[in-house]
């Protein structure tokens, strides 16, 4: 099959780039490993992750429509209640890591809604559940890549005229044996005050397998695992308690803190606004991640809550699934670690009451289109990342080491992101890692491969560290992402200029920064100090 852009891995940044060259005019072929498309935000089943100013600006039109969608799935499908229904920024769960908190399936639905008229054109082919198997290249230039059907096994030889590596974790990079890195750099190679003075590419942040539970009237108590017990005594050494508990380090101040985990809360959804900048707003769990409130809906629609559970109790720190032939086995221990802490919360976990466990904890398979209540794929955190023209580095981003709050700008910018560099513990034994980071500027430079020509990065495998990837790594800077490569795809093909140039020659690069602007994308920050 044929495309002008062949677009590998369908998460945020996959779609984003696809509707991007689509926009241009371009031919695309899209594959996705999983049955949804979204990547973090559906397969995943991570709820939008977002900066503060999100509202007012921050994020490109395209993704603003994607925000917008998600709300008026629910104002068109759901009996919100009358405050909910009047509430322009309505926040469907009510969480607090996010201002606008979501099903899985609603994603799925935007996106759907989104792709639909270039699938209706014929114009876009998508090609799920699909894996990358193979891919051949001349010289610089990638000529094909073969794509397997997971259920069939039928392989399919993709040609066009880019590639796009959109997948979770970079496979086209050791593929098409583009140079990249992994893991985690050494201070001498970054000059990063808080990489480790050693480079170690197993040293990646810990995969979390989600699930999501209600509070029903019954018990829903769960077969104990096999292994339960070996989990349950498992305790880091920076961990200062036992994993599967609610007592662990702080992820900004490293102090150990115990949370709390109310299923019955009779809180009021309209009263808390989320915001990073001042709580992480972790202390609460059934709070943190809820992705449907009860009390957005019309009073006894729903008996519970539905909450996403994406906590530090279930970071998998037992070893990366990249370049790692236990890649499997870590895969699978990721998912008896969640299990082991959903047993727990049933049968052990502290109630007000001084009771112990909540056996009324459902898993909702119906939440995550899977047949047991987990995600159908990993929250994947890190991933290989290209040796870029311009890698991004602590110190573009680091309030401290900058001196100042004020935006981080680049004269190549094709987008806009912000986001704490955030790192989650790390298979390498690392504890959190957390920055406080300005709002920044996606710069051209991080998206260019240092030799290939015709292949791009469209997710978190741009030109970042391992340390400035925990910033670069939420759901709206993998979309700008995306977008922004989408774009520069079709803007090098209409010009017969590879991207190189087009980081080079200053003419063409403000062409094509002209027709980011034109087509929504912001690529500047205003003055947040207000804010």
């Amino acid at each position: 099959m044929h495309a002008d852009v062949v677009i590998i891995g369908g998460g945020l940044g996959g779609v984003s780039a696809a509707l991007a060259s689509l926009r241009a005019g371009k031919s695309v072929i899209l594959t996705e490993q999983y049955d949804w498309l979204g990547g973090q935000l559906t397969s995943q089943a991570v709820t939008l992750d977002e900066h503060t100013w999100i509202e007012q600006f921050g994020a490109s039109a395209s993704y603003r429509a994607l925000r917008t969608g998600i709300r008026d799935y629910y104002r068109q499908n759901y009996p919100l209640s009358a405050a909910a229904r009047a509430d322009a920024f309505l926040n469907p769960g009510a969480g607090l890591v996010s201002r606008l908190c979501s099903e899985p399936r609603a994603g799925v639905t935007v996106i759907g809604e989104l792709l639909a008229p270039f699938l209706s054109a014929a114009r876009l082919t998508i090609i799920q559940p699909a894996v990358p198997e193979s891919a051949e290249t001349e010289g610089d230039r990638v000529t094909s890549v073969t794509v397997r059907e997971t259920a069939s096994g039928t392989l399919t030889r993709l040609t066009g005229r880019f590639v796009l590596d959109a997948t979770e974790t970079g496979e086209l990079l050791p593929l098409t044996g583009t140079e990249y890195v992994v893991g985690s750099e050494s201070s001498s190679q970054t000059g990063e005050p808080s990489a480790p003075e050693e480079a170690n590419p197993d040293n990646v942040q810990a995969i979390s397998w989600c699930f999501v539970v209600d509070y029903a009237t019954g018990d829903y108590t769960i077969d104990k695992p096999d292994d339960y017990d070996e989990w349950r005594s498992f305790e880091p050494d920076f961990w200062g308690a036992p994993m599967i508990s609610l007592t662990g380090p702080h992820p900004r101040t490293l102090e150990l803190t115990t949370r709390s985990f109310t299923p019955t809360i009779d809180d009021d959804p309209f009263a808390v606004i989320a915001d990073q900048r001042e709580d992480g707003g972790d202390s609460e769990l059934w709070t943190f991640r809820r992705i449907l409130s009860r009390k957005v809906l019309e009073p006894g629609f729903l008996e519970s809550d539905i909450v996403l559970v994406n906590w530090p109790m279930i970071d998998y720190i037992g070893g990366s699934i990249i370049d790692s032939a236990d890649a499997d086995f870590h895969l699978a221990a990721a998912k008896r670690q969640s299990r082991a802490m959903l047993y727990w919360l049933q049968t052990e976990a502290p109630r007000p009451d001084g009771g112990r466990g909540w056996p009324g904890l459902r898993l909702r398979p119906d939440v995550t289109g899977t047949d047991d209540g987990f995600a159908q794929a990993p929250y994947i955190r890190e991933s290989r990342r290209i040796r870029a023209e311009y890698t991004v580095v602590e110190s573009d981003l680091s309030v401290a080491v900058r001196g100042s709050g004020s935006p981080a700008t680049f004269p190549d910018s094709v987008g806009v992101g912000m986001y704490r560099i955030d790192l989650h513990p790390s298979t390498g034994g690392d504890n959190y890692i957390d920055v406080a980071s300005v709002p920044f500027e996606i710069p051209l430079g991080a998206l260019i491969p240092i030799r290939m020509n015709n292949l791009l990065p469209a997710g978190k495998n741009v030109g970042t560290t391992h340390i400035t990837n925990g910033a670069f790594r939420l759901h709206p800077v993998e979309w700008g992402i995306g977008e922004a490569a989408g774009w520069l795809a079709a803007f090098c093909l209409d010009r017969a200029v590879d991207p190189r140039a087009v980081h080079h020659t200053p003419s063409l690069l403000a062409e094509f920064q002209s027709l980011l602007t034109a087509n929504g994308v912001e690529l500047h920050w205003p003055d947040v100090s207000g804010y």
